[in-house]
């Protein structure tokens, strides 16, 4: 896909999406064997729910079909949202994973994991777990300090403000 489809195709989308209170991360055209595969990304700061996306999918394609922005070639639309492990590429993205644990590809080399404990406009406040017994600790990285930063998914964590809730009940 050219840039410019993919700028045409942002141009016409992002207000739609954005009317139904979400961001548009991204937009890709995929080939897949001779169907072609519109995928749009979409999130928001409280998250995109089922119904959320089957709205903003149904005026995507009645958009789409109206303005033949695809051209006259078949192709399926998918709307979906950004999935478990997300790549932190814009401020809103590192806010939307505070208390998430993320792993960061470090500009002068090296990787951290860590959980991202509050983020303003010059960087991120992190926790880093301890090992080996030892307490976790917390570190400041600046924006330019980060080359890359992804998401990990946690299958075993407790939620903190929850088991504490449990703890004082009990």
């Amino acid at each position: 896909m050219s840039t410019t489809q993919s700028e045409r195709l942002r141009e016409l989308l992002e207000p739609l999406v954005t009317s139904h209170g979400l961001d548009l991360e991204e937009i890709a055209v995929d080939s897949v064997g001779r169907k072609r595969v519109l995928r749009v990304v979409v999130d928001s700061d409280t998250g995109a729910d089922l119904d959320r996306i089957a709205d903003v999918s149904r005026a995507l394609s009645a958009k789409l079909d109206e303005t033949n922005a695809m051209g006259e070639g078949a192709y399926d639309l998918e709307v979906g949202t950004p999935g478990a492990e997300r790549l932190l590429t814009e401020h809103r993205h590192f806010v939307r994973a505070t208390d998430r644990l993320v792993k960061f590809q470090l500009t002068e080399g090296g990787e951290l994991v860590a959980r991202i404990l509050e983020v303003d406009d010059e960087g991120v406040d992190v926790e880093v777990p301890g090992v080996k017994g030892r307490k976790a600790t917390t570190r400041r990285l600046g924006f330019p300090e980060i080359a890359k930063a992804r998401v990990q998914v946690e299958f075993n964590r407790k939620d903190s403000k929850k088991d504490m809730k449990e703890e004082e009940e009990a």
